[in-house]
Order: structure tokens, then C-alpha cells, then sequence
């Protein structure tokens, strides 16, 4: 459960990088406490000689929470500019003493990927990993179809593990933001409320209802208290967005 928050808050031999598109970094928060950093980023690339997108979250814990228990998670993927389906995903977690790494390749023309950590496998049309799933809902028009409580479902591969991962559409709402006051999508995946959260639907994620996209907050009801990932900095092509 610690893994799939640090992750939420927040390409190897075969990748050439280049100049980030955009640029996101967030403040986590516990009430006013600062916990941690993370750093959502979009790039061009080339993978095998095709053109790629090349997406980064960086997150990485701060200051007394890093002394007590240090978190770096570090996850990428190169996806399809067009259609947005990965051809690589990549985790590499610290969190303390603990480590964890695969590259998992995606053959969406066969329906099938080949993992580092547990070999090949078949997986139904349309298979993602969990931050291209969260790519394709911000790069797409596919929120707004929806009205206010519907739920969708993606089939994601994440942690070496195949499932079906659910999303409720919780409708739209205003926040203040660093960005503004900004109408926002809302929508909250169901996963494995753990030890940590409240409940399985204890995350909501607040997307812009506009032509950008930008994920300016994350909400976590936790046992213990409510966790907040806000955004501070939005670069696109290098300019920042935020005054």
C-alpha cells in the first residue's frame, strides 16, 4: 500500500530523451506538513527507431519523513503518441530498506507482454500500465462522456500483476489551485484500501476540465488523517505556468 501511494503521487539502452512538453511537480502534504516531492514529466522520444512519448513520475520523500522511512519510486513509460498504448513500462522502487525493479514490454499487436520479473504472458486488447492509463484519461476527450456517477474499468498491468482496475466518475467541481480557481474533472480509481486507507475508493484525483488536462490535486483518506499531493509548478516547453 505504501508502494501504491508513493506511486500515485507521483526507458533504457533503446531510449534517446529530449526537452520536456510538460513539466508538473507537487508538494505532499499530511495537514501542514510537508512529506514529500513528486515530478510528473512528458517528453518526445524515439524507442526502436519509432516515435514515443516518454513519461516520468519521480517521487521521493522530504526532510523528517525521509529520516524516518525514505521513499525514491521511480516509474516510466514509453508510450504511442497516437494511440497512447505503452510499448515499456518500467518500476524501480527504494522505500527504506526495500528494493524493487522490473521493465515490463508491451506487444499490443498480440496481446501479450513480456516481464523481467516473471517472463511472457497473454493479457486482454488494450492492456496499460497504471500511468498510461492515467495519460490516456488526461490526453483523450474520454472524460467527457460521462456525467456523474458511472463507473469504467481499464485492464492495467502494474507490479508484475494483471487486474481490472475500476474508476468512478465523480462529476465536476471548482478548487483553488496554484494554477487558479480551476473547474475540474474528479474521478476516483477503487484499489486495495490496505493498511493505509480508509476505504478502497479513499483516492480521488481532480483533472482540468479544459484543454489541458492538468492533474492539479490528489486526495488521500487515510486511517490516520487526509494526505494532499498539490501542484506548485507547471512548466510546458520549459515555460512556467504558474505566477
Amino acid at each position: 500500500m505504501k508502494q501504491q501511494i508513493i506511486f500515485i503521487f507521483l526507458l533504457a539502452s533503446m531510449v534517446v530523451r529530449a526537452q520536456p512538453i510538460e513539466e508538473l511537480k507537487y508538494h505532499m502534504k499530511y495537514s501542514f506538513i510537508k512529506g514529500g516531492e513528486a515530478t510528473l514529466s512528458v517528453e518526445d522520444t524515439t524507442y526502436q527507431g519509432k516515435e514515443a512519448l516518454h513519461l516520468l513520475l519521480d517521487g521521493n520523500t522530504v526532510g523528517v519523513t525521509n529520516m524516518l522511512y525514505g521513499v525514491h519510486d521511480i516509474y516510466e513509460s514509453i508510450v504511442d503518441p497516437k494511440t497512447f498504448m505503452p510499448y515499456k513500462a518500467i518500476r524501480n522502487i527504494k522505500e527504506g530498506s526495500y528494493r524493487w525493479y522490473n521493465e515490463a514490454f508491451f506487444f499490443n499487436d498480440r496481446d501479450s507482454i513480456y516481464s523481467q520479473r516473471s517472463g511472457p504472458r497473454e493479457v486482454p486488447p488494450n492492456t496499460v500500465d497504471f500511468i498510461t492509463a492515467f495519460f490516456h484519461m488526461r490526453n483523450t476527450n474520454y472524460l467527457d462522456q460521462f456525467e456523474g456517477g458511472e463507473e469504467f474499468s481499464i485492464p492495467v498491468f502494474h507490479a508484475d500483476e494483471y487486474f481490472m482496475m475500476k474508476v468512478k466518475y465523480l462529476g465536476k467541481t471548482k478548487i483553488k489551485t496554484k494554477l487558479g480557481t480551476k473547474r475540474c474533472h474528479v474521478i476516483q480509481p477503487r484499489i486495495d484500501k490496505g493498511k493505509v486507507l480508509n476505504s478502497d475508493s479513499g483516492l480521488k484525483f481532480y483533472i482540468t476540465d479544459d484543454e489541458h488536462r492538468i492533474p492539479v490535486l490528489l486526495e488521500f483518506d487515510l486511517k490516520v488523517g487526509a494526505l494532499k499531493c498539490e501542484i506548485y509548478s507547471y512548466k510546458k516547453k520549459g515555460v512556467e505556468q504558474v505566477d
